[in-house]
């Protein structure tokens, strides 16, 4: 493939063969010349192949291979002539980030770190198949794919101010229950407030550095306060609404896909009932992410309690989708034009005075969260109005694999790891050995790197570093 350097950190792949577009890259120069990175660009070139693709398939610094799509992956398709792929969402639906603040100090909690952890643990059912103790029938869960996060605060899990502090105030429509199979009602019944395994986690965390002073006055935060990042999303509901819509894909629209350059890239057109259908069963996935994060909260809160005290305040900062797809409207050569942005594994950046971001937060911009691996750091930073002109208002959601899972566990054991994290004063509990070994911290670029690029091109801006003290993981 043929790499043009376009700036320090912007790179193009010029369209060619069936391409409809060209594919633009922002990262640094030592990742285009890594072979992995270049598994993850033939994905992106193959994203540009899709029916009513626009303007040019977009990658973030944390690119590396997915399904379908590559993490990392943006794409915006026309909402009349374009499409909607689950391999340009993820199987994990609304996979999540919520940042959390409390009125706690590191002075306050350094001598009992690991008792928060060990309350945060014992609250929240974590690891492979973890059920939860909220139990649902068939009808109490259709409540909860309609109203999001809005469900959990009624049934008490949360407070209602959340409500204003989450992207699209926690529930999504349309969402239509109808559009969901069994198998995936039953897969949702009993995994609601629970964590999950894999790359998900619960970090206490502490805010290390602030590099703009206004804004983090602005959202509450100074150095030394104690924070808590929550990562998960959709779980076995999320995953089944995927499989089930990649099999009707395949089945109904076998002529519509029979040219894909990778069968992972199945689709259907938007406008086409089959699409309509996926969009409304994915929005209930990520609605019952918001209700699950929402849950997952107000656990960490009772968790605090215990340890602090009842007047412990924990509350909300912000809370991410980063495997989604909206439609939104953008201007495209001199047109507002109504697009649906693919994001997998991508957070949307809103700058300042858009309509989409919260109230509260419209006239700075939409938060951005940035989670680092268990070692090192994550970033809290703003999105701009140059996202919204470069990137279909996107930027990093992470820091990316660079070691496969199971590459992990024949570098690494888990004695090591847990060595590792512990010379950086870092308590860790974990359901399985098997998962702290697959995310150890080397396993991940360097967050930092992918922030500064960020950063630099001007697609969310840095407001804060966390870095963690406490981590719980399934």
């Amino acid at each position: 493939m043929k790499v043009e350097r376009l700036d320090k950190y912007i790179w193009r792949i010029p369209k060619e063969r069936k391409m409809k577009v060209d594919a633009i890259v922002f990262t640094d120069a030592g990742s285009v010349e890594d072979p992995q990175f270049r598994e993850a660009m033939k994905q992106l070139m193959n994203v540009a192949t899709l029916p009513g693709i626009v303007k040019y398939a977009l990658a973030m610094p944390d690119i590396h291979w997915g399904y379908g799509f590559p993490i990392g992956g943006v794409a915006a398709f026309d909402v009349k002539n374009g499409i909607i792929s689950p391999g340009g969402v993820g199987f994990d639906i609304n996979c999540g980030v919520r940042l959390m603040k409390t009125d706690l100090m590191y002075e306050d909690v350094k001598g009992r770190l690991r008792s928060i952890v060990e309350a945060i643990y014992e609250m929240v059912p974590a690891g492979v198949g973890a059920r939860g103790d909220i139990v649902l029938g068939e009808k109490g869960l259709r409540k909860v794919l309609v109203d999001g996060a809005e469900w959990a605060i009624k049934a008490g899990y949360g407070l209602e101010e959340d409500l204003e502090r989450i992207e699209d105030g926690g529930k999504i429509h349309p969402a239509d229950p109808n559009y969901i199979s069994e198998e995936a009602f039953e897969r949702g019944s009993d995994e609601l407030g629970t964590l999950g395994a894999g790359n998900h986690f619960i970090e206490v965390q502490m805010v290390q550095e602030i590099y703009k002073e206004d804004l983090a006055e602005f959202f509450g935060l100074e150095v030394g306060m104690i924070t808590v990042m929550i990562h998960s999303g959709s779980r076995g509901f999320g995953h089944q609404v995927a499989t089930d819509y990649i099999r009707l894909m395949r089945d109904k629209l076998k002529d519509h896909n029979k040219d894909l350059p990778d069968k992972q890239l199945i689709n259907a057109p938007f406008q086409h009932p089959l699409g309509q259908a996926y969009y409304s069963a994915m929005n209930c996935a990520a609605n019952y992410a918001f209700a699950n994060r929402e849950i997952l909260g107000h656990l960490v809160r009772r968790a605090f309690w215990k340890v602090f005290g009842k007047d412990t305040r924990v509350e909300l900062v912000y809370d991410v989708a980063h495997n989604i797809a909206k439609v939104e409207e953008y201007e495209i050569d001199g047109k507002r034009r109504k697009l649906v942005v693919h994001r997998k594994g991508a957070t949307r950046s809103l700058g300042p005075g858009n309509e989409k971001v919260p109230e509260i937060y419209r006239e700075v911009g939409q938060p951005v969260i940035i989670p680092g691996d268990m070692g090192t750091a994550s970033y809290l930073l703003i999105g701009t109005r140059k996202a919204e002109e470069k990137t279909f208002g996107s930027t990093a959601h992470g820091a990316g694999r660079v070691l496969g899972r199971s590459a992990a566990l024949k570098r690494w054991n888990y004695r090591e790891i847990l060595n590792k994290l512990e010379e950086k004063n870092i308590f860790v509990m974990s359901r399985s050995k098997k998962t702290l070994v697959e995310e150890a911290p080397e396993a991940y670029k360097d967050v930092d790197r992918v922030v500064h690029i960020v950063h630099e091109i001007g697609i969310s801006k840095k407001v804060a570093r966390m870095v963690p003290l406490g981590v719980v993981k399934g």
